[in-house]
């Protein structure tokens, strides 16, 4: 075969790590291998009844044809209504546009927004995929360095270290997959008196984990005075609905930016899945109370896994406000030897910890953190307990 037959574009793509990481996982339980996997970005719940009888009766009232390439009217509706309810932001049916998951939303605004060489800031740790489809678009990622001491928040003054007259967005979740860091309103408002004074910077905030949320209390960039015109907020049913199969994302944006998304998907994939969709409908409109259980099993696993990290000699953890991950600080390990075997890095420790503790986590480095591994507890308490008793026997050499 020709050397020549793949793109240069897919060859300097990388492979999504935390994907790779759970097929490595699978090809080891294969095996016959015991593997706990802490890798994927997967609720252990089912989808909740009410939303798969939703789904039932769209396919009994034949919702089988192509659907409208930005979203049913009736969900573009109950997406507006959810903003306003959840996130006091008031859009109209022009500024939604429902995607094939919000991976996709998120590749849609790059795709529609983004010219070679603009730069985007990624407060790091950051979402695995963000950088690449900012390099894919032909931009530049730009990524703004935290730790654990900073509960891998940005400050102010970093973000304003890091705007260049190339500047042309910025990206982060809260809250945060990796770190499961959740920015406040303070903290965000900070954040937009350094934005205000760059108007032609533009912000998406991913918040697809909103609802995973143990604070008590979220807040929407776009609510921020001033934030609104310039921010694509993000968001989609997977993590607090259960529906990670189902692929429905969606965005709020100005409408130039709306129509730009909608006209990329129009050649690219059409309209999301009908009958997903019509189940989407169903659980935006419920009461966020409705999944309570997921989100209160959420906070007692976190609770369990940060006493359970403590436990480990050298490892450094903050303590998640939301999502379902944790983001230990590994790098006391770095240039050890255990078992016989030298650990150079986060991801020499991650391939140990799944040879020789059956454990599969993710390489920070992944995530723009080379200090860290990414360890999801969206698994049962026994599996965890068990996880981590592996993991510090693994660890203590």
């Amino acid at each position: 075969m020709s050397a020549n037959v793949l793109s240069d574009r897919i060859k300097n793509l990388s492979v999504s790590q935390t994907l790779a990481m759970a097929a490595k996982a699978r090809e080891l339980k294969a095996l016959g291998k015991d593997i706990i996997s802490l890798s994927l970005g997967e609720p252990d719940f089912n989808t909740p009844d009410f939303i798969k009888e939703a789904a039932k009766v769209a396919i009994d009232e034949n919702w089988s044809t192509y659907s409208p390439v930005d979203g049913y009217p009736e969900l573009k509706q109950a997406i507006i209504k959810k903003f306003k309810r959840d996130n006091d932001l008031d859009y109209i049916p022009s500024n939604i546009v429902v995607s094939t998951g919000a991976k996709q939303s998120l590749y849609n605004i790059a795709q529609a927004m983004i010219n070679e060489g603009d730069e985007v800031i990624l407060p790091a740790p950051f979402w695995v995929s963000y950088s690449e489809i900012v390099k894919m678009a032909g931009g530049i990622p730009v990524e703004v360095p935290t730790s654990v001491e900073s509960d891998f928040k940005i400050t102010p003054e970093q973000l304003e270290a890091a705007i260049t007259p190339k500047t042309k967005m910025m990206w982060f979740s809260s809250p945060c997959n990796p770190s499961g860091s959740v920015y406040n309103k303070e903290e965000l408002t900070a954040l937009a008196k350094v934005l205000e004074k760059y108007p032609n910077i533009y912000i998406v905030s991913d918040e697809i984990y909103e609802h995973i949320n143990f604070a008590g209390t979220f807040c929407s960039i776009a609510s921020i005075p001033g934030m609104f015109e310039r921010t694509i907020t993000v968001n989609g049913v997977a993590k607090a609905f259960a529906m990670t199969g189902w692929r429905i994302g969606y965005i709020g944006a100005p409408e130039e930016i709306a129509k730009a998304c909608t006209k990329l998907q129009g050649q690219v994939t059409s309209g999301a899945n009908s009958i997903a969709q019509r189940a989407t409908i169903t659980a935006l409109e419920a009461d966020p109370s409705e999944i309570k259980y997921m989100v209160e099993a959420f906070h007692k696993r976190r609770d369990l896994v940060i006493d359970l990290i403590n436990d480990i000699p050298g490892l450094k953890v903050n303590k998640p406000e939301g999502a379902f991950y944790t983001f230990p600080d590994v790098s006391f390990y770095f240039e050890k030897t255990l078992k016989g075997r030298l650990i150079k890095d986060a991801d020499d420790l991650a391939m140990y910890l799944l040879e020789e503790a059956n454990v599969a986590t993710v390489t920070g480095a992944a995530f723009g953190n080379a200090n860290c591994i990414r360890m999801s507890y969206a698994t049962s308490e026994e599996l965890l307990i068990e996880a981590y008793r592996r993991i510090k026997e693994a660890l203590a050499g």
